[in-house]
Order: structure tokens, then C-alpha cells, then sequence
């Protein structure tokens, strides 16, 4: 068990802009996938995928429970099919700011909906895989599928990462229901929120920011002296 807080990172749309559009790129493939192995017009796979989406924080869960999918297959043919090496760079500032929590003192930690093969490609084109020390993802694999915003997939994040209190426990996260379910489960929450997008009624965690360099003035106790 690790003494230190955890600072988990979701990653798509989070780690990198939305305006590299991989959600917009995803979303098709998805759609395609409900298309061709439900048989439905396109249409109905927009509707279908975005129900799914909204009833369980991913796509994918909505396949497996109502349609006996092979998840692995779907990743193959969805995230694994996205052209990131044409899309991601190196992130220079965003690594900055990464090596500027005090890992000493704090663990940086991956959190994220997506297959472990997707989360890493990633961070490896972003060139900051080296400084986490771990991550929390949605096992394609698994008997039976765990994703955010189900409060059992954030205890599974502090089992992994090694963490038994909720209140050491930091996340930031581009998802308005996650990050919800994270201050729920006693986290200190970031919800990201840039300015292309369209802003809660309310805000639904402990902090809403415009970018993650925010993070600095929000908890400045996680970032060296």
C-alpha cells in the first residue's frame, strides 16, 4: 500500500485537446460497428450508441449486456482502428507540467474507460508514458465489464494504485458524470471543461477548469515547492 495521495488522469479528451477530434473519429467507427454486426441503418446505431453511452459511461457496456459482443473483437475494430500516430504529438507543456508534481510525494496514476492497448498508445505518442506509475482500465477481457462512473470501478483504481483513503485521493477527468461519481466517492475532483465545450448548468465537482495547467492553482499541495 502506497502512503502517498494518487493523482489519477483520465485520458482521451483529457490528456489531449478536443480539437484533435478523436471522440468525433471514434464516434463513427462505433456507429459502424453498430451498423454492420446489429444490422441497423445508420440512424439507428447514432441512437442506439449515444443510449448506451448515456445509461453506462461507455458504448461497449450497452454490446456486451444486450447483445453478447465480443468485446475484443469491438476493440479491435475501434479503438485500436483510430489513426493516433497521424493525430497525436509529443506534448511538450503537458509533460512540464507532469514532471512538475512532486512524485516523490504524489503518484501519478492512468484512469480510463478505454482498453489498456488504447491507453497506452496514447500516452506513448504524447511522450509522458514514463511518468505514471500505473493504470486503471476497462479489462475488454474481463467476465464482466467495470468502467467509469460505477463507484465499484473507482475502488478498483485505489486497489490498484495501492490507496485505502478516499480524501488522498485526486482526479481530473473530462466526463461531467465521472468526475460526479468521483467527488460522490469522497475524491477531490477536477472536472475539465475546455472552452469549446458547452459547460454544466451546474458544476458537478470540487473544481471545473479550463485547462489542465489549472490543476497547479487547485491543488498546489500535489506540485514541487
Amino acid at each position: 500500500m502506497s502512503s502517498r495521495p494518487v493523482l489519477f488522469c483520465d485520458i482521451d479528451n483529457c490528456l489531449y485537446t478536443k480539437d484533435y477530434r478523436i471522440h468525433e473519429y471514434m464516434g463513427d467507427l462505433i456507429d459502424d460497428y453498430f451498423q454492420h454486426h446489429l444490422s441497423m441503418s445508420k440512424e439507428d446505431a447514432a441512437y442506439l450508441h449515444q443510449r448506451y453511452y448515456k445509461d453506462y459511461g461507455l458504448a461497449i457496456e450497452g454490446l456486451v449486456r444486450h447483445h453478447r459482443i465480443d468485446p475484443l473483437e469491438y476493440n479491435a475494430k475501434v479503438d485500436d482502428a483510430l489513426p493516433l500516430d497521424d493525430i497525436i504529438k509529443p506534448d511538450p507543456k503537458l509533460r512540464k507540467l507532469l514532471e512538475d508534481v512532486d512524485r516523490s510525494k504524489v503518484k501519478l496514476w492512468l484512469f480510463t474507460n478505454a482498453y489498456i492497448n488504447h491507453g497506452r498508445r496514447v500516452v506513448k505518442l504524447l511522450g509522458i508514458e514514463d511518468l505514471f506509475e500505473g493504470m486503471t482500465y476497462c479489462d475488454y477481457g474481463a467476465e464482466r465489464l467495470l468502467c467509469k462512473p460505477s463507484p465499484e470501478m473507482y475502488a478498483k483504481a485505489m486497489r490498484e494504485a495501492g490507496i485505502t483513503d478516499p480524501k488522498e485521493c485526486y482526479f481530473v477527468d473530462d466526463s461531467a458524470l465521472n468526475a460526479a461519481a468521483a467527488k460522490k466517492y469522497g475524491w477531490k475532483a477536477a472536472h475539465l471543461v475546455e472552452p469549446v465545450s458547452q459547460p454544466p448548468p451546474e458544476p458537478v465537482a470540487d473544481h471545473q477548469i479550463q485547462s489542465l495547467e489549472e490543476l497547479r492553482t487547485i491543488f498546489p499541495e500535489l506540485f514541487k515547492a
